[in-house]
């Protein structure tokens, strides 16, 4: 039906170790991730890192909510499995790579279906609008000199 998927870069000046705490830090990251508007910790697991989330986010077309199941690689990779909300399916994996010199590769990757026709058009805005701005908002609070990661 409509379910497309798309694949994201960025370099940060910052280890992957910061790129990570920073998007495990649920609390805080609708203060600097200019999409989210709020995310709620459902459940914890045995560690006290949130395992189940319920974002709200502005998606430039619509403000949409969806229900994640968090899956912890640290400081690699955080994915997220889907398990309701707003769209028919969404999954999406945070990987991080050391680049050399506290440098970090971040790759964002997310497989959406909405449950409905999206064209080409749109897609490619939506894309833009919350794929392109989460990287650079990760980049900006990754690189700010002097604030601990949490």
């Amino acid at each position: 039906m409509g379910s497309y998927g798309d694949c994201r870069t960025i370099e940060v000046d910052a280890p992957p170790e910061r790129c990570y705490a920073l998007m495990t830090d649920y609390e805080r990251i609708p203060s600097w991730q200019g999409t989210v508007k709020s995310i709620d910790v459902l459940e914890r697991d045995e560690q006290g890192r949130g395992s189940v989330l319920e974002y709200e986010v502005d998606a430039k077309v619509k403000v949409v909510r969806y229900r994640l199941r968090q899956v912890y690689d640290e400081p690699r990779r955080l994915a997220s499995e889907y398990l309701g909300g707003d769209f028919r399916d969404f999954s999406g994996e945070w990987r991080f790579r050391p680049a050399g010199e506290g440098r970090t590769h971040v790759e964002l990757d997310l497989a959406i279906d909405p449950g409905r026709f999206v064209p080409g058009p749109v897609r490619g805005a939506i894309s833009d609008a919350v794929m392109k701005r989460a990287l650079r908002d990760l980049k900006r609070e990754a690189e700010k000199h002097g604030v601990p990661a949490a």
